[in-house]
């Protein structure tokens, strides 16, 4: 989304931006350092690239490879600022609704805290050690993967894995775009993940200068098998995109409905979506899993009566990274070679 009559107030967002960066790399603020090898996952835009879907499948991938891996997230929207590991049955108010959606996508162990250090603590507690930094008993590799942290550089991180596509390299900064940093900022970065629909974006990377690894992946959104017109809903950062999608899988979308990021719905929202699908003529309502993360028990808000004949649909969206096998063999490695330099937890970096 481009704002052009708010290139005005660029250069200060652009400003204090390398401000941040210059207390950073002058030492004046320190990040602190985790027991264990962290990797994060972030973009330079506000959302909308995949990356909770992302961080499901690396950390997935991470797992079949045997390394004990956790998620830190900082739970956006959550009531509480305490460090708490997530409870997949629990809500967004008490978890955030990523956080809750990584939870039970994976069945693997996910902390929240205002403060992703503070929930690398309470991971690194939560599980038996040996003395030497990112090692398990029995020599079992242990790594936390950080969600949504490019921008989170009070906690020092080993890979920085950044997820692009063509329009962000193209855009611009906060608030005149959508980029929270210029294109700059991926020279931080060791590995970038591209959209395998835009091959030639990796051509402009290598030409801009990038040598590290350029991995691609593709966005697959597994929709319901419905008989009918259905009514789409969201609340994300790009709702163009999922309405797009659907349309192209097939289905015949009667109304487009988007709420701001991170809606929390109530009862009067999911009567209005209703009576509208009612009068188009839709049979279904279809959202995103995170949204019906967000929603919560539906039955508090609609009566079972009203969903028998107005079902509500989730849309799943995955991700996928081309040539897997070869990433993870390069990211285990990077991970191993982290834990001969072992750091006491707590450090600045």
């Amino acid at each position: 989304m481009k704002r052009p009559w708010l290139l005005p107030l660029t250069p200060l967002y652009a400003g204090a931006v390398a401000l941040r960066n210059l207390r950073l790399a002058c030492g004046w603020e320190q990040p602190q350092r985790l027991g264990w090898p962290v990797m994060s996952v972030g973009n330079l835009s506000t959302g909308g690239l995949g990356k909770t879907p992302l961080v499901i499948a690396l950390a997935r991938l991470l797992a079949q490879r045997g390394v004990r891996v956790d998620v830190l997230s900082r739970g956006y929207g959550r009531r509480s600022n305490l460090p708490q590991r997530v409870q997949s049955d629990g809500s967004v108010a008490e978890f955030g609704d990523e956080p809750l959606l990584i939870a039970r996508s994976l069945g693997l162990p996910v902390f929240v805290a205002a403060e992703r250090y503070d929930a690398g603590l309470l991971a690194e507690a939560a599980r038996d050690t040996a003395t030497q930094p990112g090692v398990q008993h029995g020599g079992t590799l242990a790594a936390h993967l950080l969600d949504d942290g490019f921008q989170h550089r009070q906690l020092a991180r080993d890979i920085d894995i950044l997820v692009l596509n063509r329009a962000d390299w193209h855009g611009s900064l906060l608030p005149a775009g959508n980029l929270r940093e210029s294109r700059q900022a991926a020279r931080r970065a060791a590995v970038l993940i591209i959209p395998a629909a835009e091959p030639e974006l990796e051509a402009e990377l290598r030409s801009w200068g990038f040598t590290g690894p350029i991995w691609r992946h593709r966005r697959r959104m597994q929709v319901p098998d419905v008989s009918g017109p259905v009514s789409a809903f969201c609340g994300i950062a790009r709702p163009d995109q999922f309405f797009a999608g659907l349309q192209e899988s097939g289905l015949n979308v009667a109304t487009r409905t988007a709420f701001r990021d991170h809606h929390r719905f109530t009862a009067q929202d999911m009567q209005s979506l209703i009576a509208s699908a009612r009068s188009a003529g839709a049979v279904a309502l279809v959202t995103t899993e995170k949204d019906l993360v967000r929603i919560g028990d539906i039955r508090s808000l609609v009566p079972q009566s009203v969903l028998d004949s107005m079902p509500l649909l989730p849309v799943r969206l995955t991700v996928e990274i081309e040539h897997a096998s070869a990433a993870m063999d390069w990211l285990i490695a990077r991970l191993r070679a982290v834990k001969t330099a072992p750091v006491k937890a707590g450090a600045a970096l």
